[in-house]
């Protein structure tokens, strides 16, 4: 049986390093105050719920704005822990499940919004985009379940917020709905298509 080879760093591998020089300190900031890391990230995820509700109002500006600050905790929760010292399996549970959450909360403001307007296209068009992103964390879990390192793909969590916060601030929110609707299903495809690859060879099939 071959090695697993080493995973690559993904995108947001190689932002999380370029902010490493505000976030390693922040995270021990917040260890002098005594805020623990799991305590940002339910913080991240209230947040987002309130941006939801702005969203749901119609007030794309407000709401993006606060999903848009709001996922800096996503980063600042690892930090935290790290400073702690205490990283660990249900810290990356919680911060997981947490991220499922807010992208939920997001998308579902959106819906509410059309569903009162009565854009029905939109509204498909904000299932496909929830579907694409949940595909993509959901591809990830189940390869890590089966031993498969699965940080590929061009539309991860990082780059779903680069696309969705910025159309949303801007007032063009089904831009960005689009664009994770289209690429999430396809970075989904392709982290399906990378764990095939890698599956076979980890156990080739016998002559």
């Amino acid at each position: 049986m071959s090695e697993n080879p080493p995973p690559k760093p993904s995108f947001t591998d190689w932002a999380r390093k370029q902010g490493a020089f505000i976030l390693e300190p922040a995270g021990r900031f917040f260890v002098r105050l005594g805020v623990p890391a799991n305590a940002i990230t339910i913080a991240g995820t209230l947040g987002n719920l309130v941006g939801a509700f702005f969203l749901a109002q119609g007030n794309f500006f407000v709401g993006g704005l606060l999903i848009l600050v709001m996922s800096a905790t996503d980063a600042l929760d690892g930090a935290t822990a790290r400073a702690y010292g205490e990283s660990n399996k249900w810290g990356a549970f919680v911060d997981s499940t947490s991220d499922r959450w807010q992208e939920a909360f997001t998308l579902m403001g959106l819906v509410w919004y059309y569903a009162t307007v009565g854009n029905t296209w939109a509204c498909g068009l904000i299932f496909l985009a929830l579907t694409g992103s949940f595909m993509v964390s959901y591809t990830r879990a189940r390869a890590e379940g089966l031993g498969i390192d699965c940080k590929v793909g061009i539309l991860g969590r990082l780059e779903r917020y680069l696309v969705l916060a910025p159309s949303l601030v801007l007032g063009y929110p089904l831009i960005g709905v689009a664009i994770i609707a289209v690429l999430g299903t396809f970075t989904a495809l392709q982290r399906t298509w990378h764990v095939r690859t890698e599956w076979y060879k980890l156990h080739p099939k016998k002559k």
